[in-house]
């Protein structure tokens, strides 16, 4: 099966198994910087996995909106693209595809720098990390990553390698509906593929202006369960990205990403 069946997949009803997990995994413990259960730097890798990541893998900074960023991703010359899904050993990889709306998070924060210097910033929804890293990069103050697959943790500090980057602090607990963490930037890309899902991060995105201020940046290229969910109408639009070509292709005609800052006229409403 190519590749393109993978990314059906992904796209389609895997996505939704994905999303079960999340909406699953509630609770757990503050956001609070220090007692997160996380990876920091020096935290060694299953040798296993690392293994079997390098050779399946390929690094890669071409065909997306960040050639500033080395990442570890499945292409075309992988034997993933080619073999059936259910052969890859470690669930489902989300996080080896490079998300439009993370591409134009990551390009936003690599052309302004200002958004995260000197800041705190989590990237909810982390994957391959290229955001986290975007944010390092530009001179943010703290980065926490957060995706529940912890092979999306290990793919992160290998891309942290390539970037020549210490490793961020990286967490695989499901953080939404937890305790509002004091974060000084959200940003989060390509989450609004479920209802459910989308309606638990509205109210807890809510939740965290309300209490904290915080400044929330939202990536997404226009998929239909994004723009049809109600927290669209209280979004800026901030800058739109042409995709280059071979993004296009594998995200089915989608043309362009957007960044968009999450601005609720009452964080109080649903």
């Amino acid at each position: 099966m190519a590749f393109c069946g993978w990314k059906w997949l992904l796209l389609l009803g895997r996505q939704n198994i994905l999303a079960k997990v999340w909406r699953s995994r509630r609770g757990g413990p503050s956001l609070c910087w220090k007692r997160c259960c996380h990876w920091s730097a020096g935290k060694s890798l299953n040798p296993e996995v690392r293994a079997f990541l390098e050779e399946n893998t390929e690094v890669t900074n071409s065909g997306h909106l960040t050639p500033e960023i080395r990442l570890r991703l499945l292409t075309p010359r992988c034997r993933f693209w080619r073999e059936k899904p259910d052969l890859w050993p470690y669930g489902d990889p989300f996080w080896a595809i490079y998300w439009p709306g993370g591409q134009a998070l990551s390009r936003y924060i690599l052309d302004n720098p200002r958004v995260v210097k000197g800041r705190s910033v989590l990237d909810l929804g982390s994957g391959c990390g290229a955001t986290a890293i975007a944010a390092v990069m530009s001179g943010a103050s703290q980065v926490l990553a957060n995706d529940i697959d912890p092979i999306a943790g290990m793919a992160m500090i290998l891309n942290c390698e390539l970037n020549h980057l210490n490793p961020f602090p990286i967490t695989i607990k499901n953080i939404i509906n937890s305790e509002a963490g004091n974060w000084d930037l959200i940003v989060l890309g390509d989450m609004f593929y479920d209802e459910q899902l989308a309606d638990g991060l509205h109210h807890w995105l809510q939740k965290c202006i309300r209490i904290h201020q915080t400044e929330v940046l939202i990536g997404d290229p226009g998929r239909h369960q994004f723009l049809s969910h109600s927290i669209h109408s209280q979004l800026h639009k901030v800058i739109e990205y042409s995709l280059p070509e071979s993004t296009r292709q594998e995200n089915y005609g989608l043309t362009s990403s957007i960044v968009w800052s999450y601005q609720p006229s009452n964080s109080l409403d649903n």
